[in-house]
């Protein structure tokens, strides 16, 4: 399904969408890697199956004016954008009495407003070719605050809002959309989340060192993909916690409480 296909991967240079970026490759696509660091970016495309059916595109979330301009300069290359997987943001780690306005407008700028200016400067092409699947990684916290997060949590509660609207007015046009849900992943996200002063967490949480292999969540990731569904919670049992949470409310709140934030 992926063979000959145009993938472009935000978020490349580490976690899941470095792994994304891996499987993708692996399964034939032509991988665009999207990043703010180029170099790591480099190292990714060095450690492809397929490195020479990959193309270097650094990206900063924040940037936004640059997108439309960057998507054109994709699409004229290669002729289409099959898949956009939108993956790069940032994590929190802070308390919202302690944490600053500066700090959750980072993040609200980064993981809401950079990844839909994104998507937008795609839908052109994606309108244009009649095709295309918009992969939206959002997250557990999206369906629930939690502790340290209500920034994060607030972003990606956002996405939801918008991406469930986007899959209704796009479906028209032959274009999808899947809104990924992962829980704990062994990824170094939490190293680089940002804490009450904006500065990064430096830290591997435990929940992230015993999560759920990153190979494992991609794999899962791209079947949906393949099946064209809507959403998924990708994760261990933490991911029941949304089922009890709908089902369940009351019970929910007394289970979450005593859930360790890191």
């Amino acid at each position: 399904m992926f063979k000959d296909k145009v993938a472009w991967v935000i978020g490349a240079s580490s976690g899941i969408g470095e792994e994304t970026a891996r499987q993708m490759n692996k399964a034939g696509a032509i991988v665009i890697l999207s990043a703010r660091k180029e170099d790591l970016l480099e190292k990714v495309q060095q450690s492809l199956a397929n490195p020479e059916r990959s193309q270097i595109v650094p990206l900063d979330l924040v940037q936004q004016e640059n997108f439309k301009e960057i998507a054109k300069g994709i699409y004229e290359e290669h002729g289409a954008i099959d898949y956009l997987f939108n993956n790069g943001g940032v994590s929190q780690r802070g308390e919202a009495f302690d944490t600053s306005e500066d700090v959750d407008r980072k993040i609200m700028e980064i993981n809401y407003f950079g990844n839909i200016a994104l998507t937008k400067a795609v839908l052109p092409y994606m309108r244009k070719q009649g095709s295309g699947h918009i992969i939206a990684m959002s997250s557990i916290a999206g369906k629930f605050g939690f502790y340290l997060r209500s920034a994060y949590a607030a972003s990606k509660h956002a996405m939801q809002g918008f991406y469930e609207s986007l899959l209704l007015e796009e479906a028209d046009n032959n274009i999808k959309v899947t809104i990924a849900y992962p829980g704990k992943i062994n990824t170094e996200i939490s190293k680089s989340a940002l804490n009450s002063a904006g500065e990064a967490h430096g830290k591997m949480d435990h929940n992230q060192e015993t999560g759920m292999p990153v190979e494992e969540c991609v794999r899962r990731l791209l079947k949906a993909v393949i099946k064209n569904r809507k959403s998924i919670l990708i994760g261990n049992k933490e991911i029941y916690a949304v089922y009890i949470k709908r089902f369940f409310p009351s019970l929910f709140w007394r289970i979450i409480k005593n859930q360790s934030a890191t």
